[in-house]
């Protein structure tokens, strides 16, 4: 340690600048597990091969879900919400998986999905030698951006060439770390086993991130390479009686983002100026898709996952901006942050180094706040709401990038990026035009009353027309449907792009320069002073708390741990698990109307059931978003559960953790089991979970 960091540690230490870790926080990063506070807490330090086989074992999913290997022969276990994408696109009106449930009973009746990429990390570089060197004390932001931009461009290629793996660079700790990720893709994934959603989604959005909870929201796929079953690097057993009150249990799992380490200033920005946007939004979208649903049975199928997506984010964000709202908490983040800066300005050299941290986050606030709307609808495509458009996107930028240097190219479009976005430019899943229409003007007509119908970029894309004209043309016009039409424009490169009179290409490649006009003001005086602002902020707490830290939420592998427990609300315990029998009670407690209709399945195997048999149970990790589908772990490595959700408490975590009522919610393996036993008649699947037999 330098002189200067033990100096800085030793002011913010003797400052007391903010209480140990709560009892069982923590997204720890598998290559710093907290081993002391596992010893220290619960008497049990999980070794190397424990560690690396949980790693391998563990699955992530491109749509932002989690899984993991649970047997030999390639078999994923992951929520039904997470495969909801592969099952929906799979379905048809006469064969609707979704509302009906799918067994294949044989490897020859799996479904293959046509766009699921499944990814196991392998293996951890730190790089941040390399990221930070490349930007000079001299450079200005807009060079920094480039040069950052170029160095993890090249790392990312050069982990490609060399080892064939998946490479992508994760910022940490806002900036102050960089590591390579390198993780094995797989790109045949099949469809096993999926239940009905009246059972998957029990409740529906009345119950969601609400608890007590009775769902099987649960899906098996299979994971092959060449026409066959994978050996995964790493599998976990089920363990038949699954989580117990009071156990220690670990959870391993891909959490999207969180905002602990941002500062009040930032955390002020989101709470009356992002998220309020951002829930407009999502309510203008959940109506535009029930509307659209309630005009037929085939509307409500084709939108159904769309409108599930949109209504979690709601109710999500919600339970966010509450926090955000919350005097209690935002105090509590005051008074941390304060003293944290009175730390570093009460020695003139610590405020030299570090001081103009915060002012810096506030500079890029004001510049974000500026070209917010702009960015967020023409850069983020929020005017755009067509997946044809996104394809259009993609194939005009795709033709610009491949003519640069790698080291030049858009984070998007680098060597590294491109087989998982061409899986994604050619994949086969459905697209329902009538759909496409209703969403483009919809996302018109947002761009409209956002910018105003004076607005230059309003003038180009609406084209002298109504939103709902515009997008009748548009989407008419097209044919990017056509998987190999899109396969003809991408080898195509830019000269058939340029040629092209295919009006969605048309209309992303005039939109193209003023969308990359504000991408670039956005990294110029948004992301890199925070990445540079953020990144001296963390060194702070790293003088603070050593190894006792860990980064925010990135979509990146991460390992939780806590008990098995139930919570007090409202003066009423509640407990730690649910049994099967309680479904049957809330469903006629509720008439059987929907949600609450459970499937014909499940009443006919009434009698057969175990109603006593624990169905699901909460716990104390520490999870968010991106989560779902994570197993949960015992001490033995072997899965006890299965993360699903979180209930109304756990929704403060984004910002803040707190384990007094805020649990994680799972559907526990006897509940699984007996379900696949019982009422599915799925015995050969039960053999290969228990390793008692493999199909």
């Amino acid at each position: 340690m330098s002189k200067f960091v033990a100096r800085l540690a030793a002011v913010v230490l003797t400052v007391l600048l903010t209480p140990a870790l709560r009892a069982d926080e923590g997204m720890w990063l598998f290559t710093h597990p907290p081993q002391r506070l596992l010893r220290e807490r619960y008497g049990f330090e999980p070794d190397a091969k424990w560690l690396e086989r949980l790693q391998r074992a563990s699955v992530r999913f491109n749509n932002g879900g989690s899984g993991s290997f649970v047997s030999p022969r390639g078999l994923v276990m992951t929520n039904h919400h997470v495969g909801l994408d592969c099952i929906q696109h799979l379905s048809t009106a006469e064969k609707d998986y979704v509302r009906d449930g799918f067994h294949a009973r044989r490897l020859e009746e799996e479904k293959a999905c046509p766009e699921l990429e499944l990814n196991v990390l392998i293996s951890i570089e730190d790089v941040t030698a390399r990221v930070q060197g490349a930007v000079k004390p001299e450079m200005g932001a807009e060079e920094a951006a480039k040069a950052r931009r170029a160095a993890i461009n090249e790392i990312e290629k050069e982990s490609l060439e060399k080892t064939g793996l998946r490479s992508d660079v994760v910022t940490l700790y806002g900036g102050a770390w960089y590591h390579l990720y390198r993780s094995k893709r797989y790109t045949d994934v099949r469809l096993v086993f999926a239940p009905e959603k009246a059972i998957a989604f029990f409740g529906g959005d009345p119950d969601n991130f609400e608890y007590p909870r009775y769902n099987l929201d649960v899906t098996f796929f299979r994971v092959y390479e060449n026409g066959r079953p994978v050996e995964p690097p790493a599998w976990l057993r089920l363990n038949p009686q699954g989580a117990s009150e009071g156990e220690l249990v670990f959870v391993s799992g891909h959490p999207g983002r969180t905002e602990r380490l941002r500062t009040l200033e930032h955390l002020k920005f989101y709470r009356d100026f992002v998220y309020p946007a951002l829930l407009d939004l999502l309510r203008r979208r959940e109506v535009l898709l029930r509307t659209y649903s309630e005009k037929s049975a085939e509307n409500a199928r084709r939108a159904l996952e769309e409108l599930f997506g949109y209504q979690n984010s709601r109710k999500a964000r919600l339970g966010i901006l509450a926090g955000l709202q919350d005097p209690a908490l935002m105090g509590r983040k005051a008074e941390r942050e304060e003293r944290l800066r009175e730390a570093v300005r009460s020695k003139p050299e610590l405020e030299r180094n570090y001081g103009d941290a915060w002012r810096q986050v506030e500079a890029s606030l004001e510049a974000h706040r500026k070209i917010y709307h702009e960015h967020f609808l023409l850069e983020r495509g929020q005017a755009f709401n067509s997946r044809l458009f996104s394809i259009a996107r993609h194939l005009v930028r795709l033709a610009e990038e491949r003519r640069k240097p790698n080291a030049e190219r858009l984070r998007d479009y680098g060597e590294a990026q491109l087989e998982s976005l061409k899986q994604e430019l050619f994949s086969e899943a459905p697209v329902y035009a009538d759909l496409e229409t209703v969403k483009l003007a919809d996302s018109l007509s947002l761009l409209a009353e956002r910018l105003g119908f004076d607005h230059e970029a309003v003038r180009l894309v609406l084209a002298g027309k109504s939103p709902a004209e515009r997008a009748a043309e548009l989407v008419g016009g097209t044919k990017l449907a056509e998987v190999g039409v899109r396969r003809a424009l991408e080898a195509g490169g830019l000269e058939a792009i340029e040629a092209s009179r295919d009006p969605m290409i048309e209309l992303a490649r005039a939109v193209d320069p003023l969308a990359r006009r504000l991408r670039a003001a956005y990294e110029r005086d948004v992301e890199e002073p925070q990445r540079q602002a953020y990144a001296k902020i963390a060194e702070v707490g790293f003088a603070a708390f050593g190894a006792h830290t860990y980064p925010d939420a990135t979509f990146t592998l991460r390992l939780a741990f806590g008990v098995v427990k139930g919570y007090t609300e409202q003066g009423r315990p509640i407990s730690w698990r649910t049994q099967i029998g309680g479904a049957f009670e809330r469903a006629e407690a509720q008439g059987h109307r929907e949600p609450f209709a459970l499937p014909e399945s499940w009443k006919k195997a009434r009698q057969r059931l175990d109603l006593s048999v624990p169905f699901n149970f909460v716990s104390t990790p520490d999870i968010i978003g991106g989560n779902s589908g994570s197993p949960v772990v015992n001490r033995a490595g072997e899965v006890v559960g299965l993360i699903f959700d979180g209930n109304i408490h756990s929704l403060v975590l984004d910002l803040m953790y707190t384990d007094e009522q805020a649990r994680a919610v799972s559907v526990h393996t006897a509940g699984i089991l007996e379900a696949l036993r019982k009422v599915y008649d799925a015995q050969g699947l039960v053999a290969e979970l228990l390793g008692t037999k493999t199909r």
